[in-house]
């Protein structure tokens, strides 16, 4: 069966699960090597957020614009609809990161009255990749209610970023005295909760035509919001700054030509 004959939020929840999997390869690495420095963490996960700034603005708030100016009588009424979707998704992110317990290293625990709730620092960390894997879900779930290419692009980006985070997630709890076994499925399980982002993403870009722009500014506002507040600060410290910053701009290059590739 032709792909692009599926319902949208059908075609969003299959993409989304295909990069949720891609936690798990990327995770796999765990049983090559039990210890990974610091170093190549960091450059891995710069590298993945060059890959969702790349899908934000490529696949996400260009589009956003395109349509809004469409439907909404010119350019400037579509970068007030981009603007304000992406706001408002970068402070439903923010309420999330508030709500909900989680730890980055480096930064002690964040949350509710910023303790852990008794969970270890490591599961804390998990949930950290867990609060990433939501908006990323989401964003493949606008960009199929978008087009069956624009899904495309951003499940592969987000797949692409996946790899390396499945990486981060199973580290961490090799680091924290887990068995490889168990710090590969708690990895693979940290991005499944993709899918139910993406549900959501598609069902809000499918449920009315004025709502398509919305979403897809939301879903670029929240992904802006975990690259420039977690991202970046987590991979530029302990003089990692430039090959940090080096990967970034590479995996948004990555993104770039992945995008006009798929529209070619």
């Amino acid at each position: 069966m032709d792909a692009q004959a599926l319902h949208p939020v059908l075609q969003g929840l299959l993409g989304s699960l295909a990069a949720a999997l891609a936690t798990g390869l990327g995770a796999l690495a765990i049983f090559l090597r039990r210890t990974w420095g610091r170093r190549s963490q960091a450059i891995t996960l710069a590298g993945a957020g060059g890959v969702m700034l790349g899908a934000t603005v490529f696949s996400l708030l260009l589009p956003a614009m395109a349509i809004g100016a469409a439907r909404g009588g010119g350019p400037v009424a579509g970068a007030l609809v981009a603007a304000g979707g992406m706001l408002l998704g970068a402070v439903a992110i923010h309420l999330l990161h508030q709500a909900v317990p989680h730890e980055h290293p480096g930064r002690g625990p964040e949350g509710p009255r910023g303790r852990g709730l008794g969970l270890g620092r490591h599961w804390l960390f998990v949930l950290a990749i867990t609060l990433h894997n939501l908006p990323e879900g989401l964003s493949v779930g606008v960009g199929y209610g978008e087009s069956a290419a624009t899904g495309l692009a951003v499940m592969l980006g987000i797949g692409a970023q996946n790899v390396p985070e499945g990486l981060a997630v199973a580290a961490a709890l090799a680091d924290g005295g887990a068995s490889r076994t168990r710090a590969f499925v708690v990895a693979l399980l940290s991005g499944l909760v993709e899918p139910l982002g993406a549900l959501t993403g598609a069902l809000a870009a499918s449920s009315a035509a004025g709502a398509l722009p919305w979403a897809l500014a939301f879903a670029g506002g929240a992904m802006f919001f975990v690259v420039s507040g977690e991202i970046i600060p987590e991979t530029h410290r302990e003089g990692r700054e430039r090959a940090a910053t080096f990967a970034l701009v590479g995996g948004f290059v990555l993104m770039l030509l992945l995008d006009v590739l798929l529209d070619a």
